[in-house]
């Protein structure tokens, strides 16, 4: 998988600011990243191609809805990651994962479009859906979030640490 230095995405100003107008109180994109973990390397990197199911990972490969019907599919998480400003600064709001694997020998894979939706939508809603990742997996995610800017690791809530088994970072 290449590289990619892509940064999170950060809220933007509200282009719907004080008019109250069209678009007013529209859910906006603009805070929201998708991280990709793979399971194997014990890697994570954000691919901003996942927010229309187009990632590096995602690409030429056709999802079925059964995970059986791909019995040699490589495990990744792709995770919801939303971004908040607050007044301490901004923070690591909303956090969920949704499980897919990809066999790219035979260019098929598993993945549940309506839950990496809903995930989505709850990651903008600012919930945190970690519990059913494994631990590596855990691991790799908080140390990625903390390595990406540890202000925004520290501003971030305990349910999110607690969640990810990461108290001590």
């Amino acid at each position: 998988m290449d590289k990619q230095k892509l940064g999170f995405n950060i809220i933007k100003n509200d282009p719907t600011e004080g008019h109250g107008g069209f678009g007013a109180g529209v859910l906006t994109l603009d805070n929201i990243s998708p991280v990709i973990i793979d399971v194997d390397a014990g890697e994570a990197s954000v691919d901003i191609g996942a927010l229309h199911a187009r990632s590096t990972v995602e690409r030429g490969i056709k999802f079925l809805k059964v995970k059986e019907e791909v019995p040699n599919g490589k495990p990744y998480w792709l995770v919801w990651v939303t971004i908040e400003t607050t007044q301490e600064g901004p923070l690591y709001a909303g956090v969920t994962a949704c499980e897919m694997t990809v066999d790219r020998s035979i260019r098929r894979g598993y993945k549940s479009l309506p839950e990496h939706v809903n995930r989505m939508d709850k990651s903008l809603k600012r919930h945190v859906i970690v519990k059913h990742m494994d631990d590596k997996s855990k691991t790799v995610l908080a140390e990625f979030l903390k390595n990406h800017n540890a202000d925004m690791w520290n501003h971030s809530s305990d349910e999110l640490k607690k969640g990810l088994n990461a108290d001590d970072l």
